[in-house]
């Protein structure tokens, strides 16, 4: 199963407070640029500060078909292999 863990904070929240090693930066804001990519992937984890973003791009990525998404809350909750 190809997953893809994606943060959906900002750069500088991505880059300054810390990330998941196996985690991608796609800010919130910009999301609606990976469609395409994420499409590729079998299933997508989101996360964010606190979970609410993560929330607000999971509800763009389903107006887009993407239904293959979870929500794990904070950044803090993804373990990379």
């Amino acid at each position: 199963m190809k997953t893809i863990n994606v943060d959906v904070r900002t750069v500088d929240e991505y880059n300054m407070d810390g990330h998941a090693e196996c985690s991608v930066n796609y800010p919130l804001d910009k999301i609606e640029n990976y469609i395409d990519s994420l499409r590729e992937y079998d299933q997508i984890k989101l996360v964010c500060r606190s979970g609410n973003r993560a929330n607000i791009a999971k509800s763009i990525l389903a107006q887009h078909g993407l239904t293959n998404v979870e929500n794990k809350g904070e950044w803090q909750n993804i373990h990379c292999n």
